[in-house]
């Protein structure tokens, strides 16, 4: 490698939780550098989260952590050229990526469903990943799937 690995910038926790991880999350889902209306919807996400949940012994932060790690992938397929074929490789994902990846989903298929408000959508798509159901856990089901499928190819991994 040419160039050396990208310093890790600390993260400074958010104000409400004092979780590096919400605010990893507020980071993703803001656009035009507005952080403090991507918290808003997000504090308002949650609290839709907790005025919706039926499980009393959690928390709508732990409904929201147990979201993230149901979208998380653990395989993904790469594109590798061998010899003029283009195969799909199965390969694990490195820690932080896997976090990164399931925030990304999270956010994407909120902004894909049809409720009112931003806060809305995120809420119920965090509902349903925390019952291992909606979009992004579909998405998740469907890479490993396309993992398994080409596991015949994973001795071309570079």
């Amino acid at each position: 490698m040419r160039k050396r690995a990208a310093k890790k910038r600390p993260l400074l926790p958010d104000p409400k939780f004092n979780d590096q991880l919400v605010t990893r999350f507020v980071n993703n889902m803001m656009w035009d550098g507005k952080k403090s209306v991507a918290f808003k919807v997000f504090y308002d996400a949650i609290e839709i989260v907790d005025e919706k949940n039926q499980d009393e012994e959690k928390t709508a932060l732990e409904l929201w952590k147990d979201a993230l790690s149901n979208v998380m992938p653990h395989v993904e397929v790469r594109s590798r050229r061998v010899g003029g074929a283009t195969f799909q490789i199965p390969r694990q994902i490195r820690p932080d990526r896997k976090i990164s990846t399931a925030m990304k989903w999270l956010i994407l298929f909120a902004r894909k469903r049809n409720e009112k408000s931003m806060a809305q959508k995120l809420a119920a798509e965090i509902l349903a990943a925390s019952k291992e159901e909606g979009a992004a856990v579909k998405k998740r089901v469907d890479t490993h799937k396309m993992a398994e499928a080409n596991k015949a190819f994973s001795h071309f991994r570079f």
